[in-house]
């Protein structure tokens, strides 16, 4: 067998047709939907990229790992943790990865023979670039048992797809730079925005239409949605299509102005941690099936592993996929718990009903401490119940605490230790500001475009 392993970097779920969208981003997904197998509760227990890709390939969550913080000061995973592509290589297969993130950790290029660098010179890794480099590798090994690693980052920021792609999303007769249009204001006025001004607002010019930004993340889903679909004639083309295992999923999804998130990936909101997860394996996976429980990232170890008849190593956290495909339960497990440690600190619990967060430090953003939402009723979480309903609250909150300090086992929370050294973006957002003569706490007293901008100008000036 052969296992084609694809993470879609901040692809959100509900953007996408097989999810209920109602724009054109994913025809090729959706096939591949029917062909196969669609965890419609899929979840990023720890986000974003690194400590999501981190727990993908040790199939442990980041508190049995240590890894909770995207850009955290760890900077060693120990070699005794189990890592998928390692343990793959160990039983006979070739392995090889496109991919650029031993560049955040040297333990992402762990257990590869071949790990090709996606980056180039170029700011934005495009799909073309991933596809260049692994659809020849797919012909050279072919003839080998194989396990394929992909990383596309096309949906992330920032968001540059072809105009082609822009067009079919945002028709002409919209002007996105109408002065009268003020939906920007609350991006540019943010706390976040001298990170995202250089980042992506800049490389799209003076936009005053956040419909745009959004219509262009819809275009960077369907560019990549076309890339993928050249990888699946590819296995087709070499005969690989009856006898791969193709799996696919996003590391985290992305808010598009929700919860006061413009084009980015924090938040426990579903918005960020509820991701695509497909699988299709043709005479072993049955076609159009679509899963209703809850179920994780971690699982997706234990599950390859099953598939390729391997053992599993002790002490996972993911649960093997397998039971659910067969119809012999639904879902892994009856609540799955989240954490983030990047823009903010926060941890939460998502069951069939409610999900809880707790907002340890909300960073740039304004967060009340604990927050409850009604997902079945309310799936974008619009009103906060913790008030309202707080034995449910208090109720989740101490099933939160009781599986922290279990995980735990009375070392010290690896969360804690990044607060008290800082948050790694709002450390950036301060390193910025030094740049022009500021600082993090001048700054979020008065977060406003204008007053960023005058600061750039007066550095310019000067020089």
């Amino acid at each position: 067998m052969n296992i084609v392993f694809v993470s879609l970097d901040t692809l959100r779920a509900s953007r996408l047709g097989c999810y209920g969208y109602g724009k054109p981003t994913s025809p090729w997904l959706d096939r591949v939907a029917s062909e196969g197998v669609l965890f419609e509760r899929a979840y990023a227990s720890d986000i974003p990229t690194e400590v999501a890709h981190t727990g993908i390939f040790t199939g442990k969550v980041g508190l049995r790992t240590g890894v909770v913080s995207h850009g955290s000061s760890m900077t060693h995973l120990p070699k005794h943790e189990s890592w998928m592509p390692a343990l793959l290589q160990k039983h006979g297969f070739t392995t090889g990865a496109v991919d650029n993130l031993y560049q955040l950790k040297e333990w992402f290029a762990r257990g590869y023979r071949y790990y090709i660098n996606s980056a180039g010179k170029e700011r934005h890794i495009d799909g073309k670039t991933v596809n260049e480099l692994a659809l020849p590798w797919i012909r050279e090994h072919k003839n080998e048992p194989f396990f394929l690693f992909l990383h596309y980052w096309d949906p992330h920021t920032p968001y540059l797809p072809p105009d082609e792609y822009a067009s079919l999303f945002y028709g002409s007769d919209r002007d996105r730079y109408d002065r009268a249009n003020t939906s920007m204001r609350g991006a540019y006025d943010h706390a976040a925005y001298p990170f995202f001004k250089h980042h992506h607002y800049d490389l799209l010019g003076g936009i005053t239409d956040a419909e745009y930004i959004n219509a262009l993340y819809d275009a960077e889903v369907r560019y990549l949605d076309d890339r993928l679909q050249e990888l699946d004639v590819r296995l087709t083309e070499e005969g690989l299509h009856e006898d791969t295992l193709l799996v696919l999923f996003g590391d985290h999804g992305e808010s598009l102005t929700e919860h006061d998130i413009y084009w980015d990936h924090c938040g426990l909101y579903e918005t960020t941690v509820n991701v695509p997860v497909l699988m299709r394996w043709p005479g072993r996976i049955p076609a159009g099936k679509r899963i209703t429980g809850l179920v994780q990232q971690t699982d997706l170890m234990p599950t390859v592993l099953e598939a390729a008849g391997i053992g599993l190593p002790d002490e996972l956290d993911g649960r093997s996929l397998w039971p659910s495909i067969r119809g012999e339960q639904d879902g892994t497990r009856e609540a799955v718990y989240l954490s983030e440690c990047a823009w903010q600190a926060s941890r939460g619990i998502v069951n069939r009903d409610y999900k809880f967060i707790r907002t340890v430090d909300a960073g740039p953003y304004v967060r009340p401490p604990r927050e409850l939402y009604d997902i079945r009723n309310d799936p974008e979480e619009t009103v906060n119940l913790a008030d309202r309903h707080s034995d449910v609250a208090d109720r989740m909150e101490r099933q939160l605490d009781e599986w922290v300090t279990g995980m735990l086992n009375g070392s010290k929370d690896p969360m804690t230790a990044q607060i008290e050294i800082g948050l790694p973006f709002r450390n950036r957002i301060h390193e910025i500001l030094q740049q022009y003569g500021s600082s993090w706490s001048e700054w979020i007293r008065d977060p406003r475009r204008q007053r960023f901008d005058e600061l750039v100008a007066e550095r310019n000036a000067k020089r």
